[in-house]
């Protein structure tokens, strides 16, 4: 018995594995999106960070925290602007601290002093009271409390906080900006709505004049779909200039202020090929949004938190705050300013820009470069290829160690690339790859495998001989009934002058010729390991390839076509014993592309081949009666049996083709061809190259010739009607020597 191969034996479940290998890859390039892969990404995302963050508190930033505490002392926020200048000067001039940064917006004015309401009085009712007149003027400077805290701010490294709004409908320009880090036209216009703002509330303009810096301190628009905080927008446009998120400019004034800059992967100053931003020598990872993964150490605490309202009362112990780097914010759940986060589902927003200040000084801020998504293809596409080829030939047992170690791999490096390189690689995709992989194979074994082998041989049987059936059923793992593509040869056979030779036999007698035609020439097919496709009353379509592959394919249908006829001059004197006319076939002979597989209805499947090819051969066929032999076969059966000799027919386009193809007449091996063959052949091909040459006159003689010394050849015949057509009716200069047929 033929030894099957591995691809063979398991052609249906590779072919079906592979399709989970484009559809992960496809995933991952964005062609669409599996929601439960991104959502598993994220998971696992903050698996890793959660697993490899230092959980260490960091005591050069200090967070002067506005919590419950500072609240029941201090009162409700906002608090006045005297209290806020009093922190600042406590701060910079008791604490000496080194930068400070405020998470807190100051739009309105402060109008809690009660000055306004004074002014009003000495404009009014106490307009004519020198005393009282007095007693103002010398209290207006101690009562203008903005004017107080911009005092406070000037000369210092402070930088304020505002927000960009990002709908359509917040337009508003409220407060004064501070000067963008990138002037209009230092980055091309962003495509994405994450960067672009639309409106903004900012400082009162005295204050952010007397401040260094400020940054914004919204990252709404970047929060993954999750609801979580996992990257912080570093820069963002308004009207086409840059400006700095809170914890980068911080980190600027910590640096002394050290330029932005963008770097680019090619040069071309577009978004999608932005690396980085550079700050001196500091280099901070950024995406197409321009916003960095947020570096978080721990939980909430992983910075140094003092009460404000122990700062105010300089109760803070002096090491604690000398030469750090403040940020003022709030944890009291009341002001609304918390966060999910992969660490920590409540998490103080003042936080994310601590950590987000720790990433850019000590370069820890990971990237994911666009190179990563090849290299999560590469690794998609390996890792799919192995498992689709692997699974196959393992028992379930070692299949399931075998994708266990994979993934287990898989995590262990990408950890390593996590934590050594600093770079992120997609991790789900990949383990969605192997586990699905791993559960069709499991699958398939038990449900397909086992009922195949129960079905195969009752399927096929009706189509091929027994002892194929044998061969098949040894592994039927390997012939799938499902439709695939591959290259054959198909056989149509019909009888000639079917409908008079049925019209003078009786319905008995034509079921018994049919039966003692149609048996012998099965017999044929099947010895020529050939599948009996379907009958058509006098006429037989069958194929060869499938479903055993077949490399001969073409030799084995060429010689049952052959034989065919043979075996039919066999059958004359039986016939002729029984009254029964003689029977004379035609045949055509196609390889090519087919598509083969078990096709129909819900009420009747049959197990077939279709496709161009196929309705060529059919075509070829219909061919037989006009050129007068029995047997024609395409050029593509003729290139694939080349120790046989051919008589060139035509070149023809048939019905539904464009493309013309040459048809030939096969006339047996080319070493057992008689010498009055080959010189008929030789003549025959001479007259044909003139025909084809348009030399009609001399092709018209050779013709002649031909048709005098074989005066029963329809062929020559054929070609004797046609040159004379053409001296009378010359084709044309473009004519490619083809003949078309209208009609099947």
């Amino acid at each position: 018995m033929k030894k099957i191969g591995f691809f063979r034996l398991h052609a249906t479940r590779i072919a079906l594995s592979l399709i989970i290998v484009p559809v992960l890859l496809f995933n991952a390039v964005g062609v669409f999106n599996l929601g439960f892969v991104a959502r598993l990404e994220n998971y696992v995302y903050d698996l890793r960070l959660k697993w490899t963050m230092p959980g260490t508190v960091d005591k050069r930033i200090v967070i002067v925290d506005i919590d419950e505490k500072s609240l029941e002392q201090e009162g409700r926020w906002q608090w006045p602007r005297n209290k806020l200048a009093k922190m600042v000067n406590v701060l910079f001039d008791t604490y000496q601290i080194d930068v400070l940064g405020f998470d807190v917006l100051f739009a309105e004015r402060d109008e809690s002093s009660g000055l306004a309401t004074l002014e009003s009085l000495a404009s009014g009712e106490l307009k004519s009271d020198p005393s009282f007149d007095a007693v103002l003027k010398r209290l207006r400077p101690d009562l203008r409390y903005d004017e107080l805290f911009a005092q406070s701010l000037k000369n210092r490294p402070v930088a304020l906080g505002y927000y960009f709004q990002h709908d359509k409908q917040g337009q508003r320009q409220i407060g004064l900006l501070p000067t963008p880090v990138l002037s209009q036209g230092s980055f091309a216009e962003h495509s994405v709505a994450a960067m672009k703002a639309t409106g903004y509330s900012a400082n009162l303009p005295e204050l952010q004049q007397a401040a260094a810096s400020a940054g914004f301190f919204n990252a709404s628009p970047l929060v993954d779909d999750d609801g979580v905080f996992r990257r912080i927008s570093l820069l963002q446009m308004h009207n086409g200039a840059l400006y700095e998120t809170l914890g980068l400019a911080v980190a600027r004034l910590a640096m002394r202020a050290p330029k932005v800059e963008l770097v680019y992967e090619d040069g071309s100053r577009n978004s999608w090929s932005l690396e980085s931003l550079r700050l001196g020598k500091k280099r901070i990872p950024v995406d197409a949004d321009v916003a960095a993964l947020v570096p978080y150490r721990g939980r909430q605490g992983s910075f140094v938190y003092v009460s404000a309202s122990d700062v105010l009362q300089a109760k803070v112990p002096v090491d604690v705050l000398r030469g750090a780097i403040v940020l003022v914010g709030t944890t009291a759940p009341g002001l609304l300013d918390l966060r999910t986060t992969p660490v920590q589902e409540s998490y103080a927003g003042v936080e994310l820009h601590a950590n987000l200040i720790a990433g850019i000084m000590d370069g820890s801020i990971k990237e994911r470069p666009a190179y990563v998504m090849g290299l999560e293809l590469l690794l998609l596409f390996f890792t799919g290829v192995l498992l689709v080829l692997a699974l196959p030939a393992l028992s379930p047992g070692y299949a399931t160690l075998f994708s266990l170690f994979l993934a287990a791999s898989a995590v262990a490096v990408n950890l390593w690339i996590w934590s050594v390189l600093q770079l992120i690689v997609p991790l789900a995709s990949g383990l969605v790859l192997i586990a699905s992989i791993f559960v069709f194979n499991m699958s398939y074994g038990f449900f397909v495998d086992s009922r195949a082998k129960r079905q195969l041989a009752h399927l096929f049987g009706q189509y091929v001989p027994p002892e194929l059936v044998d061969e098949m059923a040894q592994d039927p793992g390997a012939y799938s009934l499902a439709g695939e593509s591959r290259e054959m040869t198909v056989l149509f056979s019909d009888v000639r002058g079917f409908t008079t030779i049925s019209e003078g036999l009786s319905p008995t007698q034509l079921t018994e010729l049919m039966n003692d035609f149609l048996t012998p020439m099965t017999k044929i097919i099947h010895g020529h390991r050939g599948t009996i496709d379907k009958y058509m009353g006098d006429a037989i379509m069958a194929f060869w390839g499938a479903p055993l592959a077949d490399p001969l394919h073409a030799r084995h249908a060429l010689l049952a076509a052959m034989d065919m006829v043979v075996q039919l001059l066999a059958l004359e004197d039986y016939f002729k014993a029984k009254g029964w006319p003689p029977i004379k076939v035609g045949v055509g002979v196609n390889t090519g592309d087919m598509t083969v597989g078990n096709m129909g209805s819900e009420f009747r499947l049959a197990y077939t081949v279709m496709g161009d090819a196929v309705n060529l051969g059919s075509r070829l066929e219909g061919l037989t009666k006009t050129y007068g032999v029995q047997i024609i076969v395409s050029e593509f059966t003729r290139a694939a049996v080349t120790d046989f000799a051919y008589k060139e027919l035509d070149c023809v386009r048939v019905k539904g083709k464009e493309r013309p193809v040459k048809i030939y007449e096969p006339l047996g091996l080319i070493a057992e061809l008689t010498p009055s063959v080959r010189n008929e052949l030789a003549q025959y091909s001479a007259a044909l190259r003139l025909y084809q040459s348009q030399d009609w006159l001399l092709a018209a003689d050779e013709f002649a010739k031909l048709q005098r010394e074989y005066p029963d050849c329809e062929l020559y015949r054929l070609y004797t009607r046609r040159v004379i057509d053409f001296i009378a009716h010359p084709p044309g200069a473009d004519w490619d020597g083809s003949h078309t047929f209208m009609t099947k």
